[in-house]
């Protein structure tokens, strides 16, 4: 009987972690699931997403090595060691 009334009371114990871990992380847990959710659908695609977080900070900058003083802003961001 006293291992019987144990393993109810571990059980018990289980349950009741388990419940509280789910009460105390539920916003990372459903944003967890509903990325596993994501990435399971099969019609799911990230590209239809209009992130602004991904969007680049400098839309209107433009390539470093496009122009014709390339070699100028190279020398220009070149360190050198002064001994």
């Amino acid at each position: 009987m006293a291992a019987l009334t144990s393993a109810i009371i571990a059980i018990v114990a289980l349950a009741l972690g388990w419940i509280t871990i789910e009460i105390a992380c539920k916003p990372c847990l459903e944003k967890g699931r509903e990325a596993i959710d994501r990435s399971l659908d099969p019609n799911y695609d990230p590209d239809d997403n209009d992130d602004s977080i991904r969007a680049p900070l400098n839309q209107d900058q433009q390539h470093p090595h496009s122009d014709s003083d390339s070699s100028a802003a190279i020398a220009a961001t070149s360190t050198t060691k002064i001994v």
